[in-house]
């Protein structure tokens, strides 16, 4: 069976956009969190290359109004996964996305220099696609066994009162279900496990 990394840390099943923002993690760091994010680039929009171009630094913030403000934003994310499960990643494993900003988890601040963040296309109002669950939960399963992952997070947890993401629609109990007992948990209160019944 082959690796589904390659000696660079690249993941096979995912098409392959590097994203300049990025560094090394600190000495001695290891990805030991996975945090999940939504995004949607014109807000609201779920289709387009806005994201692919906003984590590349080649998003033209002029061609709509509700973009403005993020020409100089620099961010990024290990992983995006899109409404029909195509899978992007911009980040190696090894390497430090800037995804989280300002964060705490369990008292340890700087969660981007252990975590590894992947963004699910969503608004967190609307529920997310089959596609979208299978494909996450195959993925992780495979980060579980390259890294020394241990924790889950959304990041709402890492960020309370700033973030919101990946939002009450996002089935935390059916996900962790799908995961197949690869160790991972999530030691927060369970506020967001909703079924998605409630949303569109």
């Amino acid at each position: 069976m082959t690796e589904p990394f390659d000696s660079e840390g690249w993941y096979r099943r995912a098409r392959r956009v590097p994203s300049p923002n990025q560094d090394a993690r600190p000495p001695g760091a290891a990805p030991e969190l996975l945090v999940i994010h939504h995004i949607s680039l014109p807000p609201g929009v779920l289709s387009g290359d806005a994201v692919e171009r906003l984590f590349t630094n080649t998003l033209d913030c002029t061609v709509d109004p509700r973009l403005a403000g993020l020409e100089s934003l620099r961010v990024s994310a290990h992983f995006l996964v899109r409404r029909r499960g195509e899978l992007l990643q911009f980040v190696p494993g090894e390497a430090r996305a800037w995804h989280a900003g300002p964060s705490s988890f369990l008292g340890r601040e700087r969660c981007n220099d252990f975590s590894i963040g992947i963004e699910l296309e969503g608004t967190g109002e609307r529920r997310y696609t089959e596609a979208q669950y299978r494909v996450l939960a195959s993925l992780t399963r495979s980060l579980a066994a390259r890294f020394p992952l241990r924790y889950l997070a959304g990041h709402s947890d890492i960020a309370p009162g700033r973030k919101t993401d990946p939002g009450p629609s996002f089935d935390w109990s059916r996900f962790e279900s799908m995961l197949g007992g690869c160790g991972l948990s999530r030691p927060f209160p369970p506020e967001c496990r909703s079924t998605s019944k409630n949303f569109p």
